[in-house]
């Protein structure tokens, strides 16, 4: 099957800047915010939406990585920092791709274990696929795609790129 490239580079930064606007008017009575990325893409993606958030604002934004095995997401989920710096703080869960809402609806599980202020969701690609009740509060562009497709977003150091297969 072709790919077909649907976010160039400079359009998915645009889209980061916007995200990131997005994410600091909803929190405008923070002084913290929380930007958890899901391994591998959406921590990379949440890498760039935090720094994008240090240029715009003066808030103090903290980044995490959260490992979650996707095929068993109940499994051992594992964040880069203590959970207990996100109590009563606004926390951002960030994926590249939201399409049946599984893992981001256990990512989001896995904070309702302590008192945090708020989450919400940020994804770059919006299939809407929903096999669970979650949907993005940020997003980049909603994508309407058959199941058979596929969403490919390849970040490297210098250029980030959205296919669809």
């Amino acid at each position: 099957m072709q790919k077909k490239k649907i976010l160039e580079n400079t359009q998915i930064l645009n889209k980061i800047k916007r995200i990131s606007l997005q994410i600091i008017e909803s929190n405008l009575d923070s002084s913290k915010i929380i930007i958890c990325g899901i391994e591998k893409n959406g921590a990379l993606l949440a890498q760039k939406i935090c720094t994008e958030l240090n240029h715009i604002s003066k808030k103090n934004i903290i980044f995490c990585a959260m490992k979650i095995n996707k095929l068993n997401p109940t499994e051992n989920i594992q964040l880069s920092i203590d959970i207990n710096e996100c109590k009563n703080q606004p926390v951002v869960i960030v994926d590249d791709v939201l399409s049946s809402g599984k893992t981001l609806t256990y990512a989001l599980k896995h904070f309702l274990d302590i008192r945090v202020e708020s989450i919400k969701t940020a994804v770059l690609v919006n299939r809407s696929h929903k096999k669970f009740p979650i949907s993005a509060d940020f997003k980049g562009i909603n994508l309407s795609s058959s199941l058979q497709n596929h969403v490919d977003v390849v970040l490297t150091k210098d250029k980030i790129e959205a296919f669809l297969f």
